[in-house]
């Protein structure tokens, strides 16, 4: 490797930066909702256990290959794939991973940004205590008022993403890293603040077991599949986001060890969600299994009915922003890197064009839920028959895109980069852990994320 090879972007400051950076690229939306409720549906602590070994199959070791990458190509991920092609003399094709990947986390923030928005709105509208007392036809209404009107959702939508060019703006040090260093202790300091609230609920103890009980006999084949599918997506892999944040790491950390606190922190945020979330649910009667709809319509209720609930319900959609800014973040700086890299533009100008441009696909999915929530695209094709735009962006980048852009990755890292490239790169010798490694990435994980890609997509 050429050692002298540096980030023209900066790098962070050491491996705890990159630690926080990478958690909070994987940490988001649904860490907060869906792992802690498939984990209960699917057999509590059974579960997490599976979902553990998954983590350690399929997460970690694809998390190590992508990092890897990035590292020691130091550029965006579209160049680094050109880059390291041509210096492992494999196919000048390979770049097309990195447009893959770019393209798949702007199509992602383009949707996601429209969803933080409605955590956005939702910080006022609970620390107002507009949801105090109402029934769930009081918040239904509430919801429906916010996405029924594309004004509001296209303000809100605007907000996150100034919100979000703003961080990127100002580089990986300035930007990237002082906001994490911020906004990721907050969100333990406010998961812990909310915990301790679920405490006096009247049901902790009975979400503790929904959560964590082992009741193998919930735990079925489909469960296990959805176990792998979730290690695979919980980490926001595929999608250049870890692949460019490990292009500013020190040469001197290690990345097998910041891969697996990543996948620490970011498994204890979803299980500290789940224990902060799911007392609040039983204590009020309501459905854990309630999905998406948890969030913004049936925690609402929760929280208009218990005391203090207008100051913690606020709490909880503060926490969902932040797990959603620091997920935009990763989403938008690869496309940035490249900006800066090829089109020479300075970063704010490259911020504010990616910005904008993320923003206007986002109409899209504004209007998906509003005046064009009757347009069906692909309406001649059964399986999409009632599927908005939106609905055929999330399939797109979640069941097609990232799947295969983590199966690439660990091909690539593990097949077309020569053994001694990946040795040096990993810092980790050549004994047990590497020839692990290397065998889990070689064999076992492009096999696991096959079959979650099939199972995302219906064959299996």
């Amino acid at each position: 490797m050429p050692t002298e090879r540096k980030s023209i972007h900066g790098q962070w400051s050491n491996r705890f930066a990159f630690i926080l950076a990478a958690t909070g690229s994987a940490v988001g939306l649904g860490n907060i909702w869906k792992f802690p409720y498939i984990a209960g549906e699917n057999g509590g602590g059974a579960f997490v256990l599976v979902y553990l070994l998954c983590i350690a199959v399929i997460g970690i070791p694809i998390m190590m290959a992508e990092v890897l990458i990035g590292r020691r190509g130091r550029q965006s991920p579209i160049n680094t794939m050109r880059t390291l092609a041509y210096e492992e003399n494999a196919s000048r094709h390979w770049h097309l991973l990195g447009w893959a990947g770019v393209v798949g986390g702007f199509l992602i923030l383009s949707y996601y940004s429209v969803i933080a928005g409605w955590a956005l709105a939702y910080v006022f509208r609970a620390g107002s205590g507009l949801f105090t007392g109402l029934t769930a036809d009081g918040v239904q209404s509430i919801f429906s008022n916010l996405v029924d009107e594309p004004e509001r959702l296209l303000a809100w939508h605007t907000i996150f993403m100034v919100m979000t060019m703003i961080i990127v703006a100002r580089g990986v040090r300035s930007g990237l890293e002082r906001a994490v260093r911020l906004l990721m202790p907050l969100l333990f300091v406010l998961l812990l603040l909310l915990v301790g609230y679920a405490w006096n609920s009247g049901a902790f103890h009975q979400g503790l077991d929904f959560l964590f009980q082992p009741d193998f006999s919930e735990l079925t084949a489909n469960g296990v599949l959805i176990a792998m599918g979730h290690a695979f997506f919980t980490l926001s892999l595929g999608m250049g986001a870890i692949m460019v944040y490990g292009s500013y790491l020190p040469d001197n950390a290690s990345i097998a060890k910041t891969s697996i606190a990543v996948s620490l922190m970011d498994t204890l945020v979803a299980l500290l969600a789940g224990m902060a979330i799911f007392p609040i649910v039983f204590a009020n009667g309501l459905e854990p299994g309630a999905g998406p709809g948890l969030i913004f319509q049936t925690l609402p209720i929760a929280f208009g009915h218990m005391d203090g609930g207008a100051f913690f319900g606020m709490l909880f959609f503060v926490l969902l922003v932040f797990a959603a800014w620091t997920s935009a973040i990763s989403l938008i700086e690869p496309a940035v890197a490249w900006m800066v890299e090829n089109l020479g533009m300075t970063r704010i100008f490259a911020s504010v064009t990616a910005g904008f441009t993320t923003w206007l696909v986002g109409l899209l999915t504004v209007f998906s839920f509003n005046i064009w929530s009757d347009l069906k695209p692909l309406a001649m094709i059964p399986v999409f028959a009632e599927s908005t735009i939106f609905d055929l962006l999330d399939y797109l980048t979640a069941n097609i895109m990232l799947p295969l852009g983590g199966l690439l990755i660990a091909v690539f890292a593990a097949w077309q980069m020569k053994r001694e490239s990946s040795v040096d790169e990993l810092a980790m010798g050549d004994g047990f852990f590497y020839r692990s490694w290397r065998i889990l990435v070689r064999y076992i994980t492009p096999v696991a994320v096959v079959i979650v890609f099939l199972n995302a997509i219906g064959i299996i």
